[in-house]
């Protein structure tokens, strides 16, 4: 009872932290594609340091390494978009955005797994389609950072669906680590051919330094590592609840920092209502579910 209860903190204290990299996207002076290089370089680099103080053994197969190599690709294209939407609109239309990645599991994992689109899945969809119509009418100067969040949604549901599967034959951390490698790796790859990386230069302010730091460590391998820890004495469904809190907490945390930047319209709070209420139906809906 005491380790549920420990563990319980911890995901919330991680959750938490997964909802402070909406504001940290925010204050970090620099563009997406660099923001993000950064970050997984920072994160792997933590990663692989603890791999090597706690002497894990990190070998895998060919086969593997090319799975979440491929897969790190995915990752990074979600993470940029993520960022771009919070530098084109704000945090809350990004996290409420991005919260729509419960509709495009619902469509993917199907397809994917090839197994069938169930009844109650399309409606949760359906209701998330009008939380997101809502805000693309209230909000529609945020046009395109809505568009750009919906896009790491799908990004974002498209590696989990893969993951959930990867999950079965391999240790997550160790997928967590090549999949960051792999999203190094790609992005390096773009900015060589922009010519961006070129012209890297790492005399960044102390501010970014310090929010990248953050961003790379607390947020991404620290959280990362806790977040996949609690899962062996928390049900699925614990997690999958808990885990819908992370806009929010962002939210309510853009709102703290940003303050005014971060009120929106009537319609927009409809809308990010009608979004968050499916996607906290969502998991209590598939364990009645499964207990038929």
């Amino acid at each position: 009872m005491e380790a549920t209860k420990k563990n319980l903190l911890i995901l919330h204290l991680t959750v938490f932290v997964w909802g402070f990299t909406g504001v940290l996207g925010k204050v970090i002076s620099i563009d997406a594609v660099p923001m993000v290089w950064y970050r997984v370089l920072i994160a792997a680099s933590t990663l692989f340091a603890w791999f090597l103080i706690t002497k894990k053994n990190i070998k895998v197969t060919k086969k593997q390494f090319l799975q979440f190599f491929l897969t790190g690709g995915i990752v990074a294209i979600h993470w940029i978009f993520f960022f771009h939407a919070i530098k084109v609109s704000t945090v809350s239309v990004t996290l409420v955005c991005l919260s729509s990645f419960t509709l495009f599991t619902a469509i993917l994992e199907p397809l994917i797994k090839k197994q069938p689109i169930q009844m109650g899945d399309i409606l949760i969809g359906l209701l998330i389609i009008l939380g997101i119509y809502m805000i693309f009418k209230f909000e529609s100067q945020y046009t395109l950072g809505i568009i750009f969040g919906l896009l790491a949604a799908v990004a974002s549901s498209l590696f989990s669906t893969i993951n959930s599967t990867l999950v079965q034959k391999s240790e997550p951390s160790i997928i967590g680590f090549y999949e960051l490698v792999g999203a190094l790796f790609w992005i390096t790859l773009y900015r060589l051919y922009d010519g961006s990386l070129l012209n890297t230069h790492f005399n960044l302010s102390a501010k970014n330094w310090l929010y990248l730091a953050l961003l790379g460590t607390l947020c991404t391998s620290v959280a990362y590592v806790a977040g996949v820890a609690v899962m062996r004495t928390l049900s699925a469904f614990r997690v999958a609840l808990i885990t819908n809190l992370e806009p929010v907490y962002g939210i309510l945390l853009a709102f703290i920092f940003f303050q005014n930047k971060e009120q929106m319209t009537g319609g927009f709070y409809i809308g990010a209502t009608i979004i968050l209420g499916s996607i906290f139906l969502y998991p209590i809906y598939k364990k009645r579910k499964n207990k038929l």
